[in-house]
C-alpha cells in the first residue's frame, strides 16, 4: 500500500487535473466561440487528456487498494482579454502542474514509495512535453495575435488531429479508454 502522505498529496493532484482538464474546456469553449476551429479542438483534446491524467491517478489508488477522493473543483475562468490570455494561462498551468508532479515524486521518495515514485516517472516525462508544447503554442499566438488565421494553419501542421493517439507506456485510467 502507498504511503499515507503520498495518498493524501495523490488524492489533491487528482483534484488538480479535474480542474485543469474544466479549464481546458472553458478555454476550447472561448476559443469554439471566437471561430477558431482549430484552437478549440486542440484544447478540447487538451481537457481530455487531464481528464484521463486524474482517472490513471484513481486507477493507481484502485490497484493499491488505498482511499480515493473525488473533489469538487472550483469554475474555470471563462472569460479572456484576448486570444493570447487563454494560452499563457494555461502555459502556467502547466508549469504548476509539472511543481506538483514533481513534488509529489519527492513526497514518494522521502516515505520510500518506490512504488508510488515508479508511478509517477511516467507524469514527469508527460509534463516536460506539455510545458514544451504550450511554450510553443503561446510563441506562435503571441506572435500572430492580430492574424489568427496563422494560429489555426500552425496547429494543422504540428497537431494534426493526434487525438486518437495513446502512449504505450502510458499508466492504465479508471474505467478504459474512456
Amino acid at each position: 500500500m502507498p504511503a499515507t502522505r503520498f495518498v493524501e498529496r495523490l488524492n489533491e493532484q487528482i483534484a488538480y487535473e479535474f480542474a485543469a482538464s474544466q479549464q481546458y474546456i472553458a478555454v476550447a469553449v472561448y476559443y469554439d466561440a471566437e471561430t477558431l476551429p482549430r484552437l478549440a479542438a486542440f484544447f478540447y483534446t487538451q481537457a481530455l487528456e487531464e481528464r484521463n491524467h486524474a482517472m490513471m491517478m484513481v486507477q493507481y489508488l484502485l490497484d493499491a487498494d488505498a482511499d480515493v477522493t473525488v473533489p469538487g473543483v472550483k469554475a474555470p475562468e471563462t472569460t479572456f482579454a484576448d486570444i493570447v490570455a487563454p494560452v499563457a494561462l494555461s502555459l502556467e498551468q502547466e508549469k504548476r502542474v509539472s511543481d506538483q508532479i514533481a513534488a509529489l515524486v519527492g513526497v514518494a521518495r522521502e516515505e520510500g514509495d518506490f512504488q508510488s515514485e515508479q508511478f509517477m516517472q511516467w507524469f514527469l516525462k508527460e509534463q516536460v512535453e506539455e510545458v514544451a508544447s504550450m511554450s510553443d503554442l503561446l510563441k506562435v499566438v503571441e506572435r500572430s495575435a492580430d492574424t489568427p488565421m496563422h494560429i489555426e494553419d500552425y496547429l494543422v501542421r504540428e497537431h494534426p488531429g493526434n487525438a486518437g493517439d495513446s502512449d504505450p507506456t502510458a499508466p492504465g485510467a479508471a474505467g478504459g479508454a474512456l
